[in-house]
């Protein structure tokens, strides 16, 4: 497997919390009270890999649109004009983006840019006075998330992150679950996320650009599966690295495991790695039953199964379902399924303290919030 997006597109990836009752299939809910007439008006920012795939669920979408795009390669800018039917007044560079304030076309920036520059380019929208979404990682450390969040409820615009699988019916099936005491009590948690990455020479093995390795990217989904599992925020970590190529890896974590302490006296052991393949996973253990999710985390389908029998819910095309879920939540005024930034910032400081572990040889951190 040669990249993230080969991976991404075949594996499956995790998230959630425990909003999701509110929103009992999205697909089929999404007409209920909107105005059809009304769409938000997206504008893409950083035309890589993970832009073309969200550009391509777009054009599913029934409550969002593609009407802008950002970037700083003109060829790129060039071929998504004439993909998508972008008018020149609407696509701006790195530079000139600050002008997007002024254009009535744009409501809403989905930032898909590389994780180190999440900070500068949601600070950007934000004075802009556009919404705005932002991939994970949130940003590259806590401190930075707060910043970002500052600045969006200072200028009063909405501040939302990628987390699709809050939007996923297999996820929200199995919190449903869980908050209806379907398992019992939660005694464990178990999952893993991760692939053997390819180019060398990418963007994601740069700390200057990535923020870190496996653990920024991947390992994201582990420690939300967790939260999301158990209902909990952590309050001690523990964290073990290795690495089989220091040259690849020089920059980077390749694999990092850990242990999340929760206040219930839950502890989830979880891993991501840039290393080997075939190895994500999701499983929750109670004390009255217990679920799995296996794909768990990926594009889809994702698959679960329980001691009462497989979790039978609808498969949908996850980028399309979470930007019509963020559309309906603006356009309808309907409360945040718990994609804000607030939520990134919770998994942020979790991350912070899972790298100070690893600095410290696997210490036992406690977290502080």
């Amino acid at each position: 497997m040669n990249s993230r997006r080969d991976f991404l597109q075949q594996v499956s990836l995790g998230l959630g919390t425990a909003a999701f009752t509110s929103f009992p299939a999205l697909a089929n809910q999404l007409a209920k009270g909107a105005n059809q007439d009304k769409k938000l008006r997206v504008a893409i920012m950083g035309l890589g890999g993970y832009a073309n795939i969200v550009a391509r669920g777009m054009q599913e979408c029934k409550l969002a649109t593609i009407t802008g795009v950002i970037s700083g390669t003109p060829s790129k800018i060039e071929t998504w004009k004439q993909k998508y039917n972008i008018p020149d007044k609407n696509t701006y560079n790195y530079e000139t983006v600050g002008q997007i304030k002024n254009n009535p076309d744009i409501d809403l920036v989905y930032v898909i840019t590389p994780n180190s520059l999440h900070h500068k380019h949601v600070l950007q929208i934000a004075a802009a006075g556009k919404h705005v979404i932002c991939e994970k990682p949130i940003a590259d450390n806590a401190k930075q998330a707060r910043e970002m969040i500052a600045a969006c409820e200072k200028a009063g615009v909405k501040f939302y992150i990628g987390y699709r699988l809050h939007f996923e019916p297999h996820t929200r099936e199995l919190i449903r679950m869980r908050e209806a005491g379907a398992f019992g009590k939660v005694m464990h948690v178990n999952n893993y996320a991760g692939f053997k990455i390819g180019d060398p020479t990418q963007w994601r093995l740069k700390k200057s650009l990535a923020g870190g390795g496996a653990l920024m990217d991947v390992g994201v989904y582990s420690l939300n599966g967790a939260r999301y599992c158990t209902g909990e925020e952590p309050i001690w970590v523990t964290a073990q690295e290795s690495k089989t190529d220091p040259v690849k890896f020089k920059e980077v974590d390749e694999t990092v495991t850990f242990q999340l302490g929760f206040p219930s006296g839950i502890i989830a052991n979880c891993g991501c790695t840039y290393g080997f393949n075939n190895v994500e996973g999701l499983k929750l253990m109670g004390d009255k039953g217990w679920a799995q999710l296996n794909p768990a985390f990926g594009y889809g389908p994702i698959r679960g199964n329980t001691h009462l029998g497989p979790i039978n819910a609808a498969d949908v095309n996850h980028q399309a379902n979470q930007m019509d879920g963020i559309a309906d939540c603006i356009l309808n005024n309907k409360p945040d399924p718990n994609v804000s930034g607030h939520e990134g910032l919770k998994d942020m400081i979790v991350l912070d303290a899972v790298y100070e572990s690893l600095r410290k040889n696997g210490a036992k951190i406690m977290i502080s919030r």
